[in-house]
């Protein structure tokens, strides 16, 4: 489903799953095709303060927000 989203997150979902369903048979040799989905979470990152001018003098600050995405998979069904 992933696939066929026109959001921009969701290329960027789609490839930590595609890294956690790796990881958990190149390290815990379970079979990628028996995976489930056990918990995502989206939680806050550092955020990147940047400075715009703005008129009159003064400046406005502009605020670059970062997430961290967490999936963890597991071979039983929930």
């Amino acid at each position: 489903m992933l696939d066929l989203m026109p959001h921009r997150s969701a290329r960027a979902i789609r490839r930590v799953m595609d890294s956690a369903a790796a990881n958990a048979e190149n390290n815990h040799d379970m079979q990628p095709d028996e995976l489930w989905v056990a918990d995502a979470q989206v939680d806050a990152g550092p955020t990147l303060k940047r400075w715009r001018f703005a008129s009159g003098g003064r400046v406005a600050m502009i605020r670059k927000r970062i997430s961290h995405i967490s999936i963890v998979v597991s071979d039983e069904e929930a």
